[in-house]
């Protein structure tokens, strides 16, 4: 899974005539070992998994992944039917199992019809090793090597990497597209910040003179703050909606790139307008607290 792999053959469904003359039907033919799907923890939805009496004298046996059960048998049970590959002189395989749908291709990638075949019925000359342990995976490759140069000392046993890192490689693009895309929106929350509280902060520093007169006519300190506060945080919460409609629609834009969240993620979207509307009341607040601790003749005096 994830390491890109795949083994390409064709095939025809028995008793299934052609879409059309030129329909060819392809699979990601995968050769797996009777323990595969449990050393990997696939899990099996319906028949059997191969077992050591799949063998080369044995009838020839298939299992077949969630999508291609779904495909071609939607409403019927594919257990017991045959798939027919070519050019295998053609060689009739009968079906066996059904078992979940793995990312082979990237996390993003779509599941297709994918096949896997007892390396029993199927030799190929290169093949991997999947080793399933509870310590950690790279402490035992030493006593696998081991055990395979038990077997042939001229065995190359190379390329050993955990699943962990197959993980890791196949999403390097996809994070670091993430990752200057978050240091873009970074510097961009930081602008706006900086743009909120600077235009608001001006504007309640240009209104001195009138929170002066306020305060001579025998206005409270915490109505005049209350009044400036409330009016900054109007125009800001209306700010704030603007950005959250424009920023619903284009979020279709940015769906493809994440894993794990959703492009509306309400955390997002809560904590940048909670961390605006904190800094716009901020603005708000220090000048006029400013303001109405100044002397109101001196404010007065103030243009």
């Amino acid at each position: 899974p994830l390491s890109g792999w795949m083994r390409v053959s064709g095939f025809d469904v028995e008793g299934r005539p052609p879409a059309s003359p030129d329909e060819v039907l392809v699979s990601n033919d995968r050769i797996v070992s009777p323990n595969y799907f449990q050393a990997m923890g696939i899990p099996l939805l319906k028949g059997r998994y191969f077992t050591e009496r799949d063998g080369s004298k044995a009838p020839a046996v298939v299992i077949i992944n969630e999508t291609t059960a779904r495909r071609f048998w939607p409403d019927s049970d594919p257990i017991g039917r045959h798939l027919i590959f070519k050019p295998e002189r053609p060689k009739s395989c009968e079906i066996v199992g059904v078992v979940a749908d793995v990312k082979h291709s990237g996390l993003e990638a779509e599941s297709g019809v994918e096949l896997y075949r007892p390396c029993l019925q199927v030799p190929l000359l290169l093949m991997g090793l999947v080793v399933r342990t509870t310590t950690d995976p790279l402490s035992g490759a030493a006593a696998v090597r081991s055990q395979v140069w038990a077997v042939d000392k001229d065995q190359p046993v190379y390329n050993i990497k955990t699943m962990e890192q197959y993980l890791s490689e196949s999403v390097k693009p996809r994070r670091f597209n993430v990752l200057l895309l978050s240091l873009l929106a970074g510097i961009a929350v930081l602008l706006a910040a900086v743009g909120i509280y600077g235009v608001l902060g001006y504007t309640v520093t240009q209104r001195t003179h009138e929170i002066g007169i306020r305060m001579a006519l025998g206005g409270e300190a915490r109505d005049v703050l209350k009044l400036v506060v409330g009016q900054g945080m109007v125009l800001t919460l209306i700010g704030v909606g603007i950005g959250l409609a424009g920023a619903f629609a284009l979020t279709r834009v940015l769906s493809s790139l994440l894993y794990g969240v959703t492009a509306t993620d309400p955390a997002t979207f809560v904590g940048v307008s909670l961390l605006l509307a904190g800094v716009a009341l901020l603005a708000c607040c220090i000048p006029a607290r400013r303001a109405t601790k100044v002397d109101p003749v001196e404010a007065l005096r103030y243009e």
